[in-house]
C-alpha cells in the first residue's frame, strides 16, 4: 500500500493503488478455489478427520505431508529466485526462535480441543459454511474471539 497520505477532514489516509483494489477480488477467487479443493478432497469431512485420529486411513496424513512439501518447495523457490512483493519489496522470512515447550503444549492443547469440539480445523471453517454447515459460524466467531483475546493478553503473557 502506498504511504502518500490524502487529507480528508482531520485524518490522513493512505492512498490505495490499483494493485490494492485488484487484490481483494483475487483473494476472493483464490479462497473459493481453496474451498472447492478442500471439499473435493474431503478434507472437510468429519469422518475423514476421525479416520485420521484413529489411524484408520493415511489419506489425511498424505494431504498434510503434500502441503508441507509444496510449502517448503515454494519457500525455497522464493528464496532462490529472489521474488519480490507486488510493491517491489523483497520477500523475507525471519528466522524462527523457539521458546520453551510449555507454550507449544498449551497452544497445541487449546488448538486440539477446539478441533475436537468443532470437528474441524480452522482452515476450512468458511468452506464448511459454504457447504451448508451454518453452525460453523459459531466456530468462526469463537476463533476470532480467541484470536482477539490472545492479542489482548499477549503483552501480559510470558514469551
Amino acid at each position: 500500500m502506498s504511504t502518500a497520505p490524502t487529507i480528508r477532514g482531520n485524518a490522513a489516509r493512505p492512498q490505495r493503488s490499483l494493485a490494492d483494489h485488484l487484490a481483494w477480488p483475487a483473494y476472493l477467487v483464490l479462497g473459493v478455489l481453496f474451498g472447492i479443493t478442500l471439499t473435493q478432497s474431503e478434507v472437510l469431512s468429519w469422518f475423514r478427520i476421525q479416520e485420521m485420529f484413529r489411524f484408520q486411513s493415511p489419506r489425511m496424513y498424505e494431504i498434510i505431508v503434500s502441503a508441507i512439501v509444496v510449502a517448503a518447495g515454494s519457500l525455497a523457490l522464493i528464496r532462490k529466485l529472489g521474488v519480490k512483493t507486488i510493491s517491489g519489496e523483497p520477500i523475507t522470512i525471519p528466522p524462527k526462535t523457539l521458546g520453551r515447550g510449555i507454550r507449544y503444549a498449551a497452544g497445541g492443547t487449546i488448538f486440539g480441543l477446539g478441533w475436537a469440539l468443532t470437528g474441524a480445523c480452522p482452515g476450512p471453517l468458511f468452506a464448511l459454511v459454504g457447504n451448508g454447515v451454518p453452525v460453523m459460524l459459531v466456530a468462526i466467531v469463537s476463533a476470532l474471539a480467541g484470536t482477539w483475546l490472545y492479542g489482548f493478553l499477549r503483552p501480559r503473557l510470558p514469551h
